[in-house]
């Protein structure tokens, strides 16, 4: 009797260990997580975002593609900053603004102008095309070059969507948002409370 005991204690002590140790592995699995999709930024993203009426989930997910948030990046192609926004284009998105600023590209290593004119680029190219991975193909590669695209049969069936993105960056960068943009729904919930962003973890 005294074996059967110890045996069932054995067993008992057996199982706690594993259990404990999947607990810890979970836990640590989502710090890592947690640390790989972090939310930084919380309160300048919430303000443009709720301004130009984004999903701020769609906002952190590029951040993190274009820069894993480092607000000192550039690019080899001249993109700078969290958004990774190129000097041309700043200096024609300022022409879209009304916030009567005139800026320089060193400005878009504030981490405040270079959300609020992402931001102000994300919205124009949700309000152009029908579907956010068009917009995104040209946040990565241009509205030029996606409007060759969609006018491009071998591409476009209707004018309107991509069935096949010809540039393999493209295609992995938008892969890559709405990957994130999972994620991010995954680890945190985001709510709007008086016109302010609130992210908590799930």
């Amino acid at each position: 009797m005294r074996k059967l005991w110890k045996r069932l204690l054995a067993l008992a002590l057996v199982c706690l260990v594993l259990w404990g140790g999947k607990t810890l592995i979970g836990a640590g699995y989502r710090l890592f997580l947690e640390a790989m999709y972090p939310i930084r930024y919380e309160e300048i993203v919430g303000e443009e975002a709720g301004k130009y009426n984004l999903d701020p989930v769609l906002v952190f997910s590029v951040i993190r593609a274009e820069s894993r948030f480092r607000p000192e990046a550039v690019s080899g192609k001249g993109a700078y900053g969290l958004m990774q926004i190129t000097e041309p284009t700043f200096e024609w998105l300022q022409t879209k603004m009304d916030d009567g600023g005139t800026y320089t590209v060193e400005d878009l290593y504030r981490p405040e102008i270079n959300i609020r004119y992402g931001c102000k680029l994300l919205s124009i190219l949700l309000g152009q095309y029908s579907s956010t991975e068009t917009a995104l193909c040209a946040y990565n590669a241009g509205m030029g070059r996606v409007g060759e695209w969609l006018a491009d049969e071998a591409y476009s069936s209707d004018g309107v969507t991509l069935h096949t993105i010809p540039f393999p960056e493209t295609e992995n960068y938008v892969a890559a948002v709405m990957d994130n943009c999972g994620v991010y729904r995954d680890l945190y919930q985001f709510d709007w409370n008086g016109g302010t962003l609130h992210v908590q973890k799930k």
